[in-house]
């Protein structure tokens, strides 16, 4: 059997990384001996987080458009052409089978550099609204993996899987006890336990909307891990000092299988990866989606569990008078908390990376 070459392209955020990382593993379960290449954008989290997970990676020099400062967009024309030169280069040198695209600012130059040269591609769109970029890439790509229902209103309908979203395996093989998470944070055992995250750079609105209710909550008797981000964290640590034995803030938090079996309710950005894990995870959750992702596809994929009555939702824009209000109303409904938490867990794909995996071994087959 030739050996398998795969290159998948993408990154920015832990919500494209872990899923990439997760197929990665997938591939090489499934078909021992298969060469990968990821490629990510140069200076961005994937070029630290990717070869941790022993795999190599190449950087592209790309950026987005900054909205926040105009003037920087003014080499981005440069970037883009340059990109698209980088991404020809790395597919002549490494010759793949297949490219897999997850997102993020390397995974468009790569897939259609690749789809220029009659290379099989195969998009992974984690969220519920599609991107821009994936729904050009679409119409060329041999395979759309996709994660929520209805989304044959942005791709061909015949390219379209529903695989789920890859999570990392310490989650879709969740074996800790609500006592075990909780001993693990230094927490009390049979005392209600919060959890809130506002993904892996942290949540300024949660954060903030956390601090200004913490006194309220803890009239409660319950306990918090609060994850909050590099740039909160002290402040963070400062505001809850008082109550340091029911209160853990932590700025990253690498055992997620222990902080979701730790808790009886989430409170969470909903990204994809989010959404994912708390299926598996099975928590009730409060989602406050992040206004400014692209198309606003956090209230897309909140609502799309809010409307199964699998979650609760509340606008960024009114967390910081209406989360701490809604999270105290839900703490004290054991009956709300069970259905949330029995329709969330109805929706758990716990082997989306076997599934993506096997489609890119299928698409790639037909070039072996």
């Amino acid at each position: 059997m030739d050996q398998l070459r795969v290159i998948i392209a993408g990154g920015g955020t832990g919500g494209h990384i872990f899923p990439a990382v997760a197929v990665g593993h997938a591939l090489q379960r499934l078909r021992p001996g298969t060469k990968l290449l990821f490629v990510g954008a140069q200076d961005k989290m994937e070029m630290e987080k990717v070869p941790q997970e022993g795999f190599d990676i190449v950087g592209l020099d790309i950026a987005g458009f900054n909205r926040s400062s105009l003037l920087k967009n003014l080499s981005l024309p440069y970037k883009l052409i340059k990109s698209r030169f980088q991404a020809r280069n790395i597919l002549k040198q490494f010759n793949p089978n297949a490219v897999m695209g997850v997102g993020g600012y390397a995974s468009f130059p790569m897939l259609n550099a690749a789809q220029g040269m009659n290379i099989p591609t195969l998009i992974q769109e984690q969220n519920s609204y599609a991107g821009k970029s994936n729904k050009i890439l679409a119409k060329k790509a041999k395979s759309v993996c996709v994660a929520y229902p209805g989304m044959e209103q942005f791709f061909p309908k015949e390219h379209i899987t529903n695989t789920g979203n890859p999570v990392r395996k310490k989650i879709s093989d969740m074996a800790s006890t609500g006592n075990e998470g909780k001993a693990f944070f230094n927490l009390q055992p049979n005392i209600k336990t919060i959890l809130v995250i506002g993904g892996s750079l942290g949540a300024k609105t949660i954060n903030e909307s956390m601090n200004a209710g913490l006194d309220e909550l803890m009239k409660q008797n319950v306990q918090l891990i609060w994850q909050t981000g590099k740039p909160y964290f002290e402040e963070a640590r400062k505001r809850a000092g008082q109550y340091s034995d029911r209160v853990k803030v932590l700025d990253f938090i690498s055992d997620m299988d222990k902080a979701y079996a730790a808790a009886e309710v989430v409170i969470s950005r909903a990204g994809a990866l989010a959404i994912a894990e708390l299926c598996i995870a099975g928590k009730p959750v409060i989602f406050v989606p992040y206004p400014f992702a692209a198309e606003d596809h956090q209230t897309s994929n909140a609502m799309s569990l809010v409307s199964r009555n699998a979650a609760k939702m509340v606008k960024d824009s009114d967390a910081k008078n209406e989360l701490i209000k809604q999270l105290i109303s839900l703490l004290a409904d054991d009956k709300a908390q069970a259905a949330m938490s029995n329709n969330i867990k109805s929706m758990a794909i716990s082997d989306a990376d076997e599934r993506i995996a096997n489609k890119v071994i299928e698409i790639a087959n037909a070039r072996l």
